[in-house]
């Protein structure tokens, strides 16, 4: 049994985290400090007691992963990393939601050491534990060896009731039970208020029961200050190994403070300062001092980092042992670890000429991404029900599934057996949670992973993606099925908006490759570059191009000269993106009959061209050559950017159902509409 100066010390450390989480809020004048001071105990009892980390190293592979899924709560986290000796300053707290702070609004990946993914977007968080929970998994599968445990960590989070009632986690948390992942500890905060006023308006369902029938072992901690039960359902939690665990935590919002405790109030407002000073009385907080941090709770807070410390040179102490007798399964941990490529990682990747008959881009992303497969081994992922048509499985390396589900069943025609070193993830029909856990599998590191569903179906997606991009992490989502050309599925799956949609995000690198061969050197740069790429891929056919004509080709470039004009400067540009890059080389053998000379360009990545330099840009579009013809099977909405006093061929309203080649023709898509336009450009005829 505590005694009653340790129940003392536990008060003042839990003080500590929501008078400095209010302080800072007011500073700001704009933050949540009801959450923070909710969860303040059950928050320190996990960071104290259970939290594998150093902060000294917040990399440190064998960390445990917390995410604070509420990330509205944010300056929780940031107390708690500042208090536990992270390299997060007291003057960064103060400077909490300003300009250039390490201390934003909601938690951001890469700005503040120790936060692992960026939350704020309700059940995001959530889902990228799922996908951490996947990578731990896999990454102990592979590397574990009897008697030596190199893998072996937890992911915990802390959530409310928006995180649950958003769609998104309800599919995070199905596959979570299926996959029974029982690393994944969630703390729900069950405050019963939301922003808008008690839950009793809109969430009166019952949580316990449903997570339960996804397959979660569920715990009820009736009292959230209950530092001792918290622990206790902690530990419970940790001995469920085949089920993950959400502990439903009863807590009170705005906690200690007198006008503002459990009101809807203190959910998304600071306190006030005549609050803040009323609520430092009724804790019986021994100063009014902004920011007063007690000598007694920092110095316990700070025994995180010789515990951190410890934990991680005990861990280095069996890596080493580990390595004495698995050098070679040492050195391939250590390299996918530090983001490092095998040497020969590329050597598969297969090569297409002009003569090969004509192929789906999906059909060769796939061969593509099975050349990858056998020299990364840390290459992994899957599709939201959809490999027969994304064609993205990876033939004969398993599926990730629980082994003593018995597989394989159909996923198992893929190849392998069943378990968690399966490099297949079978999603389901759940493309919301699949963009979040691949957003989560690479910001858990050691993994490079994928996602595949339909164009059409990115909308389920675009939060994640968008995350993805927020956060430069390196995942690749692969989307299938990219125009109209689907076509006899009709409008509601020929995509027509998305490209434009997702051209506009920063960071993301949007791909649509023309032929095969664009599609193998997509793969190549996605695989090198240190952030997101989208690839929109075929699901019709597409001959091969001649390339034997162009200036510098790549799809690294963004942009380059497929095909030049032939006897003199050109007068007119042709642009085109995927299946129609082929057509605009017809265009321009029409042309050309014509006496109109004409350059093909073919630009596959917007972002990659506008990152050259202007001297290349102007190599292959000329500022002079102000008479242009963009060709996309999708929106104009962006291309009159690159036509400039030219014509944007595209398709400003939804498809229709038809084959895919009647529809390319109805819609104009066609060599004589593009030499037609071309020709009326400069005043001439065909």
């Amino acid at each position: 049994m505590p005694t009653d100066n340790a129940r003392a010390l536990d008060d003042l450390c839990i003080n500590t985290i929501r008078i400095l989480s209010a302080d800072a809020i007011q500073a700001a004048n704009s933050g949540h400090p009801g959450m923070p001071m909710g969860t303040a105990a059950m928050a320190y009892t996990l960071w104290t007691r259970f939290l594998k980390f150093n902060p000294a190293d917040p990399a440190w592979p064998d960390r445990d992963r917390f995410i604070l899924s509420a990330g509205h709560g944010s300056m929780l986290l940031y107390s708690l990393l500042h208090l536990t000796g992270y390299d997060l300053p007291l003057d960064e707290l103060k400077r909490f939601r300003q300009w250039e702070s390490r201390t934003p609004g909601h938690p951001e990946r890469g700005v503040t050491p120790g936060v692992e993914v960026s939350t704020g977007p309700l059940g995001q968080g959530f889902s990228n534990g799922v996908g951490m929970a996947i990578a731990e998994a896999w990454l102990a599968d592979r590397y574990n060896r009897p008697g030596h445990t190199i893998v072996d960590h937890h992911t915990y989070a802390i959530c409310g009731d928006g995180d649950l009632m958003e769609g998104i986690t309800q599919e995070a948390a199905s596959i979570a039970g299926h996959l029974r992942l029982g690393k994944i500890i969630y703390l729900y905060d069950n405050n019963s208020i939301s922003l808008a006023g008690s839950t009793r308006l809109t969430f009166t369902e019952d949580v316990a029961a449903r997570f339960e029938a996804y397959g979660w072992h569920v715990r009820v901690v009736p009292d959230g200050n209950d530092v001792a039960d918290v622990a206790r359902a902690i530990e419970e939690a940790k001995a469920e190994d085949a089920r993950p665990s959400l502990l439903l935590v009863t807590t009170h919002i705005g906690y200690g403070s007198p006008k503002k405790q459990d009101s809807f109030a203190s959910h998304g407002s600071p306190l006030g300062e005549e609050e803040l000073l009323a609520t430092k009385k009724a804790l019986n907080w021994p100063s009014t001092e902004k920011f007063y941090l007690p000598d007694p709770a920092l110095a316990h807070f700070r025994e995180a980092l010789p515990r951190g410390a410890k934990a991680q040179s005990d861990w280095a102490a069996r890596f080493e042992a580990y390595r004495a007798e698995f050098p070679a399964e040492a050195a391939e941990f250590e390299q996918i670890m530090s983001g490092r490529l095998p040497q020969d990682w590329a050597a598969d990747i297969p090569k297409y000429t002009p003569a090969d008959k004509p192929v789906a881009t999906r059909v060769v992303g796939g061969e593509v991404m099975n050349a990858l497969a056998k020299r990364i081994p840390n290459f992994l992922g899957g599709s939201a029900d959809l490999n027969p048509s994304t064609n993205t499985a990876l033939k004969g390396l398993g599926d990730f599934q629980p082994a003593e589900l018995g597989g394989p069943g159909t996923a198992g025609a893929v190849g392998g057996d069943w378990g968690y070193g399966g490099r297949n993830v079978a999603f389901g029909v759940r493309e919301h949670a699949m963009g979040a856990a691949v957003n989560g599998m690479a910001a858990h590191g050691g993994i490079l992973p994928f996602s595949a569903t339909f164009l059409v179906f990115a909308d389920y997606m675009k939060p994640s993606v968008r995350l993805g991009a927020l956060s430069h992490l390196k995942a690749f989502y692969v989307f299938t099925h990219d125009s109209i050309g689907v076509g006899e599925d009709g409008p509601t799956h020929e995509p027509v908006e998305q490209l434009a949609g997702f051209r506009a995000t920063p960071n993301l690198t949007v791909i649509r490759p023309a032929d095969a061969t664009e599609t193998a050197e997509a793969w190549a740069f996605a695989v090198e570059h240190n952030g997101p790429t989208m690839f929109a891929l075929s699901r019709q056919n597409l001959p091969h191009l001649d390339r034997s004509g162009a200036v510098d080709p790549g799809v690294s470039r963004g942009a380059y000269i497929l095909s030049d004009a032939e006897g003199g400067a050109p007068e007119v540009i042709l642009i085109g993106t995927g299946s129609e890059v082929s057509l605009c080389v017809g265009a321009q053998k029409l042309l050309a009959a014509a006496g109109i000379r004409a350059r093909v360009v073919s630009m596959p990545a917007w972002n990659l061209f506008e990152a050259q330099s202007a001297a290349y840009q102007e190599s292959v579009l000329p500022a002079a050559i102000r008479k242009r013809v963009t060709v996309e099977a999708a929106c104009t909405f962006g291309w009159h950017k690159w036509a400039a006093d030219g014509t944007v061929i595209g398709i400003d309203r939804y498809g229709a159902s038809a084959p895919g080649d009647q529809l390319m023709k109805n819609f104009g898509f066609t060599a004589d509409r593009i030499a037609l336009a071309a020709a009326q450009l400069l005043g001439r005829s065909l």
